[in-house]
């Protein structure tokens, strides 16, 4: 068997390495972070700078195969190391969804629909574009669960926000929201995929608060979400697991809101409600294993568990349909992802 390596050591790294582990797949994790969780869970931990070129070859010399837990490491990095070792998903891909501008635009090019949106340079283009009001103003780069990202319903907002016009931005028009669902696909190779069914997502100040399935959504919407998933994956040319976030508008209509290349917090639930989880799933596609044919055993629900809500759980008895994970971090802060629940359902 090969020995993965991930870059990142959050818990999409941990819940990577714990499916390596069944599949008997050594895996090692690179993280810039000395108490990343992942390394409790990995099978040998490099913790060093994302820049640092002796790391990096260290961590390539002694992978067969690499992947990654999150979207923001530096292109850079993941070219560098891709001349040494296979990196999967491909850089390329990061080089497109790494930026929010080039990510609507790609998905533009396939006649999916997005929000609408324009590219901000500077401030007076606000001014200029206030037909795209009420709307959200988000950093094209970087920004992860709300960060850099900034409401404004009128021009009058703006003397109220401090925004830094160094950076580049993309401001999308408001729909009337209402509801949101991801879907997620492991592509294998050419039309070769697994893809799980709609999850049905809430949000509270920006971050996951809880999914589910099966979503309450129309059928139209459950098979043009899935459709237009594995188009972006088959376009992408994509091997590993992807998550594509919609909106559903008042009109019920289906947008596009974003691409994330790789495993994602709404599908946590595959791992009790499932015969192979998206984190299984993602590592049999990056290291060329058997594909499985899916199918769902169970409904269920996922709610994320925020700063002192962990606490609530470590001791709690749990129900034999709920199931708790503790992602293991040192540090308790608010809001911050600390473990999540699972409750299967009928």
């Amino acid at each position: 068997m090969p020995t993965l390596g991930i870059i990142g050591g959050g818990q999409l790294g941990s819940m990577l390495a714990s499916a390596a582990k069944k599949l008997d797949i050594k895996t090692i994790i690179f993280c810039d972070d000395k108490n990343a969780p992942g390394q409790k869970f990995s099978d040998k931990f490099i913790c060093a700078d994302y820049s640092d070129d002796k790391a990096i070859n260290q961590f390539a010399d002694v992978s067969d195969i690499i992947t990654f837990e999150f979207e923001n490491i530096p292109y850079e990095t993941l070219n560098k190391i891709n001349k040494i070792k296979s990196v999967l998903p491909h850089p390329s891909v990061n080089k497109i969804i790494q930026n929010r501008l080039f990510e609507k635009n790609f998905i533009n090019k396939l006649n999916i629909r997005t929000t609408l949106y324009t590219s901000i340079k500077k401030k007076s283009e606000i001014f200029e574009n206030q037909n795209f009001l009420p709307g959200i103003l988000k950093t094209c780069t970087l920004g992860y669960d709300g960060k850099g990202q900034y409401k404004i319903n009128s021009i009058e907002d703006l003397k109220n926000l401090t925004i830094n016009y160094n950076n580049d931005y993309i401001l999308e028009k408001f729909i009337k929201l209402k509801k949101e669902i991801s879907v997620i696909i492991t592509r294998f190779e050419s039309k070769q995929y697994e893809i799980y069914e709609p999850f049905e997502n809430v949000h509270e100040d920006q971050i996951l608060k809880n999914s589910k399935i099966p979503a309450d959504i129309s059928k139209e919407n459950f098979e043009k979400s899935k459709l237009w998933t594995t188009q972006i994956a088959e376009e992408l040319d994509y091997v590993g697991t992807l998550c594509v976030e919609f909106f559903i508008d008042k009109n019920d209509i289906l947008y596009v809101n974003e691409i994330a290349p790789r495993v994602h917090n709404s599908g946590h639930l595959t791992i009790n409600a499932y015969n192979v989880s998206q984190f299984e799933n993602h590592v049999r596609a990056v290291c060329q294993l058997k594909k499985i044919k899916l199918s769902k055993t169970s409904n269920a629900e996922m709610i994320n568990l925020l700063g002192n809500q962990i606490t609530l759980y470590k001791n709690k008895n749990l129900k034999p349909n709920e199931f708790f994970f503790d992602y293991l971090k040192k540090e308790i802060k608010p809001k911050r992802k600390m473990g999540h629940l699972t409750i299967l359902k009928k």
